[in-house]
């Protein structure tokens, strides 16, 4: 393995790339980054695709998923970080501009870091006019959205100069592709007055990644509806404001969100009388009897069954590899030894922030994020303007007055399975992840349907999300589509869709935190629209 200008490692002699065959960067090698390969896999069959580089500064990642990912023949650029892309990348150009042979560069980026990195990424990358597809959230701020859209649609211009994807893979699953479907295309329980969504996030997923995890703490990273639910929100106001592709209507926005929810289990007030001053399961006298014990979590419920996978692999990265090459007696040794680990008050809070504690008592934890919320959402009639002979009824369709209810909890068997109601004027849809049922009030008579379960995360729709931006790209790179264009019939969304439903989650936590009803028109104009205003003024742009 060479190293180029001490910034990045290549493996294999460089290859000419075809112009058949689309490229892409990984930033992040986590299990968001290993995702997404696996998706590019699949879409193989829609493009031909490669990955090209991968950032990761943590080597045994890199190394892990390079074994998985890469084949023994092919080239691929290993950087440490994405800074080290980007030195690179600028210098690939500069010599490729002055004549040198270079290897070519990539086509698109897969931004799977931590939340709260993505601002410094994105921005960074929007110059080189790659393509890019960032997992959720955009960013943990409004502000850092709105920067974030700025860079990727500079003040002045009309349209984006590349194609951008969000990590909302609920639009991309069979499941919620069908369910959208039957409500806006084929009408099959006429005009929607009414949706009840719930994310059941699971009892013990709850406790790994928002009570010992990384998004334990809003200060660090953001609230719980961003960083777990605003998947949800964004298939709420997918399926209530955005039109058919079909249809030019324009959105119809909602009218005032209101929010309540805290956190209602996973603080020291619950602890077991038991549990006495524990604040580590492996040294409490009531581990035996606690549902989260850390041991039964990961150790019995995981890894003695064989799974080295996630959650494993957040607690340790190495012990999937150590498993596979070691036998079970180290990895569980090393597991044991992670668990173990705890903070006192001898650690500055900088660094008990800095990484999650898997063992820590969930009772006894820092986490602040809600366990439990709900979001109501409602619209206003909002007919679109009468043109000669057109009725009220067409003008209204799809614009009626509507409310959506968006339920987070914590405790619950499912994982991540989403279920609902939606109510309309002509019938009523029961949904959860794997099926439909659709009941007409005309016939009395309900229609079960099964959507396509392809496998992968989300319900097939992390494949989906990637196919789609494989054919956005491809569209693009042959000449076949303009990005605006391609990012309409490929993405299906727009840069404005993402920071509407970004905006969203966060006039929802103002509702909630201030305990009022927000005006959504007077909120976008104040906390969006005013501020794209100002940035324009300070780039000279008006």
């Amino acid at each position: 393995m060479a190293n180029l200008a001490g910034k990045a490692m290549l493996t294999n002699s460089h290859p000419e790339k075809s112009d058949t065959q689309l490229s892409f960067l990984i930033i992040g090698a986590g299990s968001r980054g290993n995702a997404y390969a696996n998706a590019l896999g699949y879409s193989l069959k829609t493009f031909p695709t490669r990955i090209g580089a991968v950032a990761e500064p943590i080597e045994s990642k890199r190394r892990a998923f390079q074994h998985k990912h890469i084949r023994p023949h092919e080239y691929v650029e290993l950087f440490e970080t994405w800074q080290q892309f980007v030195d690179y990348e600028e210098g690939r150009r500069k010599r490729k501009d002055a004549g040198e042979h270079v290897p070519e560069g990539v086509d698109g980026v897969f931004v799977c870091t931590l939340d709260e990195m993505h601002v410094e990424i994105i921005t960074a990358l929007a110059p080189l006019g790659l393509h890019i597809m960032s997992e959720k959230p955009l960013a943990t701020t409004l502000s850092d959205c709105l920067k974030i859209y700025r860079s990727l649609q500079p003040p002045g211009t009309s349209t984006a100069q590349a194609i951008f994807s969000i990590g909302h893979v609920l639009r991309y699953s069979p499941h919620n592709m069908l369910l959208r479907k039957l409500l806006l295309e084929d009408d099959v329980i006429g005009d929607i007055l009414s949706i009840e969504h719930t994310e059941p996030v699971g009892w013990w997923h709850f406790s790994h990644s928002y009570v010992r995890g990384n998004w334990r703490k809003e200060s660090t990273t953001a609230p719980s509806l961003l960083t777990k639910s605003c998947h949800d929100i964004d298939l709420l106001l997918w399926l209530l404001c955005s039109s058919p592709i079909s249809s030019n209507r324009p959105p119809h926005l909602p009218s005032h969100v209101n929010s309540t929810g805290s956190l209602l289990y996973f603080k020291k007030s619950r602890k077991p009388a038991q549990a006495a001053d524990a604040t580590n399961c492996l040294s409490c006298a009531a581990e035996s009897e606690c549902l989260y014990s850390a041991k039964k979590i990961y150790e019995e419920g995981h890894l003695a069954k064989g799974n080295g996978g996630w959650p494993i692999n957040i607690v340790d990265s190495e012990i999937e590899d150590m498993m596979s090459n070691r036998g079970k007696g180290v990895p569980r040794q090393r597991l044991m030894e992670r668990l173990a680990e705890d903070y006192d008050s001898s650690m500055s809070q900088t660094e008990v922030d800095r990484r999650p504690w898997f063992g820590r008592c969930v009772y006894e934890s820092d986490n602040d994020v809600c366990d439990d919320q709900v979001v109501t959402i409602d619209w206003e009639d909002d007919p679109l303007p009468r043109k000669r002979d057109e009725s009220m009824e067409s003008l209204i369709k799809g614009r009626g007055a509507k409310i959506a209810t968006f339920h987070m909890v914590a405790p619950t068997e499912k994982q991540c399975e989403r279920r609902g109601r939606v109510y309309g004027t002509q019938g009523e849809i029961k949904y959860d992840s794997k099926i439909i049922h659709v009941y007409d009030f005309a016939t009395k008579q309900t229609r079960t349907h099964y959507p396509d379960q392809p496998g992968g995360g989300h319900g097939g729709g992390d494949v989906g999300l990637a196919q789609q931006f494989v054919k956005a790209i491809a569209a693009v790179k042959m000449k076949n589509m303009t990005v605006d264009q391609a990012q309409k019939a490929h993405i299906g969304c727009t840069l404005e869709e993402v920071i509407r439903s970004h905006a969203m989650v966060f006039a929802a936590e103002e509702s909630r935190k201030q305990r009022k009803v927000v005006d959504w028109a007077g909120w976008w104009d104040i906390n969006v629209e005013r501020a794209k205003h100002l940035s324009r003024l300070y780039n000279g742009s008006d």
